[in-house]
């Protein structure tokens, strides 16, 4: 009786995570009720865990001292895993959210291969569908675990540069299909197929190891300026992962999630990849990302530093300004600076927007939290298809920090390697000011046409230092006009 109880509460339970699952994604789809959606998400993630524990009641009386010692050790690991997220996610800076995203989405892609391999060494597969199931789920979130570690080592420095050889691609492939081969093994030694050398577990083994060295194998050679749509990729892996073991477990809580979550990171992927003028494939397979070594368009002209203080003036006068932010606005972590800025505008009667490309910053929807983080309305911001249009009859164009998404080569420079990629039309601005530190490259490793342009002035410095400065020049013709 106990055991029937259990067994439908966890399913009830199961049902209901999945319903938060679902509404809390709903909710996150604005930045206005996103934070209203991540804590019914979370909800749902409490509840499913907390029923987990009635399994020990689901089976046999007699195996339940045994389940003991799996609880203690799952209330330990939650204890540890839960208080280490919370000071992290706590601590972690703008700057480095991209890494934290990419490692735990790795941490999610591992658990759903450490599921497959409990199920897989401990031979509890029924039947053909079930076990490839488990197989494929095993392949994506070992792939997903050591593809997410590589490409958190690029995002956060340890790993400089691709890693690229020749033939790189033919032997990625070589250890797919090596992969893909010892999995048909695992299946034909599992299923009773006499005959095949080395037992069970040793192609287990094997299938993990090959799994794990593509991921990294993928990986590697995969420049800096991909990783957003990296990231999101292994995003999708790691849901569909998740899903492919729930249906192994029959748990509609991780199927539903799993699958949710999986689409969501393929049409995030899919829309990444549009955003580049380019396709997955093209990602995954080519030597975007890294510097240029050619460069078709002789660029003329030179760059115009001018003062931050007039460029301030110069805006405090103007009838519509648009902000560019990039990754540089992270870095300096200046977007409270910003705001505080564009306030004193507002105040003049200037209008202002912002003006956000999918790919700014080093992952999706970077500059979206940075603005949402300073408090900047959500009305305020705009994305690239629904203000691009705007930059030829707007007065000012104030870029800071963002290179690749605003170069006009992408428009005219077929040997560019990011020519076809929409960008953000801020050289169509009347007047462009480009908050930068140096006269470097981008992300990307390319020249930035619009810093030559007749209508573009540079503004140099650390990000929050002439932030403060433009406040400052703003303030004081306030304070002018009082006196």
């Amino acid at each position: 009786m106990l055991t029937s109880i259990s067994q439908l509460v966890i399913g009830g339970v199961d049902l209901a995570a999945a319903a938060l699952f679902l509404f809390g994604l709903k909710r996150m789809s604005s930045p206005a009720s996103a934070p209203g959606g991540i804590r019914v998400a979370g909800l749902g993630m409490i509840a499913a865990v907390l029923a987990s524990f009635l399994y020990v009641f689901s089976v046999d009386a007699a195996a339940r001292p045994h389940l003991m010692v799996n609880i203690a050790l799952a209330i330990a690991a939650l204890g540890v895993g839960g208080a280490g997220a919370w000071f992290v996610g706590r601590k972690v800076a703008m700057t480095a959210m991209p890494q934290m995203v990419a490692i735990y989405n790795g941490m999610g892609g591992g658990a759903a291969g450490s599921i497959a391999a409990v199920e897989l060494f401990g031979a509890r597969t029924n039947g053909v569908t079930q076990l490839v199931v488990t197989l494929a789920g095993a392949l994506i979130g070992a792939v997903s675990l050591s593809g997410s570690l590589i490409a958190w080592a690029k995002l956060d420095g340890i790993l400089k540069a691709p890693l690229r050889v020749k033939g790189q691609q033919i032997a990625n492939m070589a250890v797919m299909l090596a992969t893909l081969a010892v999995g048909g093994l695992i299946v034909a030694k599992v299923t009773g197929v006499s005959g095949l050398p080395l037992a069970a577990s040793t192609w287990i083994w094997i299938f993990f190891a090959g799994a794990l060295a593509f991921g990294v194998l993928m990986t590697v050679p995969i420049g800096g300026a991909d990783m957003p749509v990296v990231i999101s990729i292994y995003n999708a892996f790691t849901g569909l992962a998740v899903g492919l073991e729930g249906f192994v477990l029959q748990n509609p809580a991780l199927m539903i999630a799993g699958m949710v979550v999986g689409a969501a990171g393929l049409l995030l992927t899919l829309l990444m990849a549009k955003a580049m003028n380019r396709s997955v494939a093209n990602v995954l397979f080519t030597n975007f990302g890294t510097p240029a070594k050619t460069h078709t368009g002789a660029i003329k002209g030179d760059e115009r530093p001018i003062e931050a203080s007039d460029a301030a003036i110069k805006m405090r006068y103007s009838s519509s300004v648009i902000m560019v932010p990039g990754y540089g606005l992270a870095a300096a972590r200046a977007q409270q600076k910003l705001y505080e800025f564009v306030k004193l505008l507002l105040a003049a009667k200037v209008s202002v927007k912002f003006a956000i490309h999918p790919v700014a910053g080093r992952m999706p929807g970077q500059m979206d939290v940075l603005l949402a983080e300073a408090g900047v309305p959500y009305d305020m911001i705009f994305q690239l298809d629904d203000i691009n249009d705007e930059f030829a009859t707007t007065d000012v164009a104030l870029v800071i920090g963002a290179n690749d998404v605003v170069n006009p080569a992408a428009r005219t420079d077929k040997g560019s390697p990011i020519f076809g990629m929409p960008i953000l039309n801020a050289d169509k601005a009347k007047q462009v000011y480009v908050v930068k530190r140096g006269q470097g490259k981008g992300y990307a490793g390319i020249v930035n046409a619009l810093f030559y342009g007749p209508n573009c002035e540079m503004v140099y410095g650390d990000a929050q230092a002439v932030l403060v400065q433009m406040i400052e020049a703003v303030r004081g013709l306030g304070l002018a006009a009082a006196a």
